[in-house]
C-alpha cells in the first residue's frame, strides 16, 4: 500500500461513524419527486463546508423542454432544486465529473417492509431503507472521496464537478439541466449500484404505447365483434419476436451475463369498458431497451416498421392497423472505449484497494451517464456500491463496508485522473 492510499484509507476509517450519521440524514429525508428540497439543503451545506464552490438552482422547465432529450412529467421544478460543488484545480489537468440522483422511487406498500423505509436502520453491517442503495450509499463514496482530497491538502490540476441532481428516475432532467449550465467534464463517474462491478457501457430505454383496434359488439353475441383483447394478444407475441431479433444482433462480450440485453417489456395493458360487451380498444405500454451503440430515433423506427408488419400475421390489421404512440420516460445509452485513460486508472485502483480484478460489464439498465456521454460530451462510467437488486425493491439496503471501499477507489482515481501538484499530499 502506497503512502498516500494509507492516508486515505486511515482517513475513511477515522470518520466513519460520522459518514454514517449522514447517510443516515439522507435516507431520512424522503425525497421523492418534487420533495426533494430538504435532502438538496443538507448537500448543499455538506459541501459548502467541505470548501467547494457551491452551485445551488431550480431547474428551468421552459428552457430544458427545448431541449430534444428532455422528457419529465412535470410541468414545474418548484421543491426539485439541483446542487452542484465544485472543487477547483490548479490547472493543467484533466477535469471529472462526479454524478448522483437524490431523487428516490416510492416506498411502496409499507406492509411489505419489515422497518419504517426511512427510518435508515443499521444492522449486522447493512443500512436499510429507500434511497440505500439507489443511490444515497453511492452519493455518499463521492462525498468522501472529495472531503478525503481536500482534508489531506491534496492539490489537484483538474476540476472536480460533483452533481446532485434530481429527476434521475423520471428521465434525467436534472443531469440534462446541468450540463446545459456547463457542469461537463473531460469524464464522469457515476455510482450507481453496480455491486462494485465496472460498467462502461450502459443500454438506454424509451417507452411507447400501443393502441390495438376492436369492434365492438353484446357480449351474448360476442362472435358479432372483434375483440381488441384477442388482437392485442397477437400484437405482444408479434413484439416478442422482435425482442429475440434485437437481441441476436448484439454480440458485445460485456453482455454474457445478461439473459436479455435489451428487453421489450409490456408493464401495462388496458383495455375494454364494460364486461357484457366485447373490448374495442386496447392499450398496451411498455419499455423498449436501446444498446449503447443505438440511438434512439433508429430503435423507434424499427418498432415502428415491425408493427407495420403485423397484417402479415392477421389480416384484421390490414384495415385496423395499430397505432404507435411515444411518450414518457426515456434514457439515453451511453458507451466509454474499454481502453480509455479513466477506465484503466480506475481498474488499477480497484485492484490496488480490493487485491483483486474487477469484473466489467454492459449496464441493465440505464442512468444519466448516456445524457452526459451524447449531450454533456463527458464519457462515463458506472461503478459503485450496492446491489441493483435491491433498487425499488422494499427493505432496500446497503452494505456499509462497500460505501468506503467505493470512496477510496474512487478518490486514488480522482487524484490520478486529475494530477496532483507536488506529486501528492501537501507538507
Amino acid at each position: 500500500m502506497s503512502n498516500l492510499q494509507e492516508k486515505i484509507s486511515q482517513w475513511l476509517q477515522i470518520h466513519r461513524q460520522e459518514a454514517v450519521h449522514f447517510l443516515q440524514q439522507l435516507v431520512q429525508f424522503p425525497s421523492t419527486q418534487g420533495n426533494e428540497a430538504s435532502v438538496q439543503e443538507l448537500i448543499a451545506s455538506k459541501l459548502q463546508k467541505m470548501g467547494l464552490e457551491v452551485d445551488q438552482w431550480e431547474l428551468d422547465g421552459i428552457a430544458l423542454k427545448k431541449h430534444p432529450y428532455f422528457f419529465s412529467n412535470r410541468e414545474t421544478f418548484l421543491g426539485s432544486p439541483n446542487v452542484v460543488g465544485v472543487l477547483k484545480g490548479t490547472g493543467g489537468g484533466n477535469s471529472i465529473v462526479l454524478n448522483g440522483h437524490v431523487d428516490v422511487v416510492p416506498a411502496g406498500d409499507l406492509r411489505q417492509w419489515e422497518n419504517p423505509p426511512y427510518d435508515g436502520l443499521i444492522n449486522d453491517g447493512k443500512m436499510y431503507g429507500r434511497g440505500t442503495t439507489d443511490m444515497k450509499g453511492g452519493n455518499l463514496a463521492l462525498y468522501l472521496a472529495v472531503e478525503t482530497i481536500k482534508q489531506l491538502n491534496i492539490q489537484l490540476k483538474g476540476d472536480v464537478i460533483l452533481h446532485s441532481v434530481v429527476e434521475e428516475e423520471s428521465g434525467g432532467a436534472g443531469t440534462l439541466a446541468a450540463i446545459m449550465k456547463g457542469y461537463h467534464a473531460d469524464a464522469a463517474i457515476i455510482p450507481e449500484p453496480t455491486d462494485m462491478r465496472i460498467f462502461p457501457k450502459q443500454q438506454g430505454s424509451k417507452w411507447f404505447r400501443v393502441h390495438v383496434k376492436g369492434r365492438s359488439a353484446h357480449g351474448g353475441t360476442r362472435y358479432q365483434g372483434v375483440s381488441a383483447i384477442e388482437k392485442s394478444s397477437i400484437v405482444v407475441k408479434h413484439i416478442e419476436k422482435l425482442e429475440t431479433l434485437r437481441n441476436k444482433r448484439i454480440n458485445e462480450p460485456l453482455y454474457k451475463n445478461i439473459p436479455i440485453p435489451v428487453p421489450i417489456n409490456i408493464g401495462r395493458i388496458e383495455g375494454g369498458d364494460w364486461p357484457s360487451s366485447v373490448a374495442d380498444l386496447v392499450k398496451l405500454e411498455g419499455r423498449i431497451g436501446i444498446a449503447p451503440n443505438e440511438k434512439i430515433e433508429d430503435v423507434q423506427q424499427e418498432l415502428d416498421s415491425w408493427l407495420k408488419e403485423l397484417a402479415k400475421v392477421d389480416t384484421w390489421f390490414d384495415d385496423h392497423p395499430v397505432e404507435l404512440e411515444w411518450y414518457g420516460a426515456q434514457w439515453l445509452p451511453g458507451a466509454i472505449d474499454e481502453k480509455h485513460p479513466l477506465m484503466v486508472i480506475l481498474q488499477a485502483n480497484y485492484e490496488k484497494v480490493t487485491g483483486k480484478a474487477p469484473v466489467i460489464e454492459a449496464s441493465p439498465w440505464g442512468t444519466d451517464g448516456g445524457l452526459l456521454t451524447q449531450v454533456g460530451k463527458t464519457p462515463s462510467i458506472v461503478f459503485g456500491p450496492g446491489t441493483s437488486s435491491m433498487a425499488h425493491f422494499p427493505n432496500e439496503y446497503i452494505e456499509i463496508e462497500q460505501i468506503f471501499k467505493a470512496a477510496e477507489i474512487i478518490a486514488l482515481t480522482v487524484i490520478d485522473w486529475c494530477g496532483t501538484e507536488n506529486g501528492g499530499v501537501n507538507k
